[in-house]
């Protein structure tokens, strides 16, 4: 099992626009080990790679208790309906607010080993998804509030016990990592 540290709301690499996988190798089925082992162990309904300091466009999730999945360079098509609904983050610990999300998804991308998948998914699944996929674009469920609800969130924020932790202090490989490092 390899759980590694979420990144916590203030780290710049939430706010960072993940790069595109292009190898699906054997780093990239680690690091999808890695998120699902993180995230159930939270335990979350689904992890991005950004929440773990990995810049690349992938995520996990489990919803309902079904089996964990898994989404690489996901695109989206979503549903005219919206619903609105409670919605947390791991990396927001503790915070919890309404956001509006589009009903229906129709997520495409790939598995790990490169195969291409479709996921359709309601309600929670595809509330999940996008959120997931939000963290992929550098957008955080805070950005979908409306500015009174934001407001509120931020002073909860800065009111938790983990607000004002000092950032990850992260280090360079000396060592060629074609910017994929782990």
């Amino acid at each position: 099992m390899s759980v590694k540290p979420i990144r916590l709301f203030g780290d710049p690499v939430l706010r960072t626009p993940a790069e595109p996988v292009r190898d699906f190798d054997a780093e990239l089925r680690r690091l999808v080990k890695d998120l699902a082992d993180t995230m159930l162990d939270a335990p979350g309904l689904g992890l991005a790679a950004p929440q773990i300091g990995v810049g690349l466009r992938v995520f996990t999730y489990r919803v309902d208790d079904g089996e964990p999945g898994h989404l690489v360079n996901p695109s989206l098509d979503l549903s005219e309906q919206t619903d609105e609904d409670d919605e947390g983050c791991l990396s927001f610990p503790g915070i919890t607010y309404p956001v509006p999300r589009a009903h229906g998804v129709i997520a495409k991308g790939f598995t790990m080993y490169g195969e291409p998948v479709t996921i359709e998914g309601t309600e929670l699944l595809a509330r999940c998804i996008q959120h997931e996929t939000d963290h992929l674009d550098g957008i955080l469920f805070i950005d979908r509030m409306d500015p009174a609800q934001r407001k509120q969130a931020m002073k909860a924020i800065r009111e938790s016990d983990w607000w004002g932790d000092p950032v990850p202090r992260v280090k360079v490989s000396p060592h060629q990592t074609r910017g994929l490092a782990l």
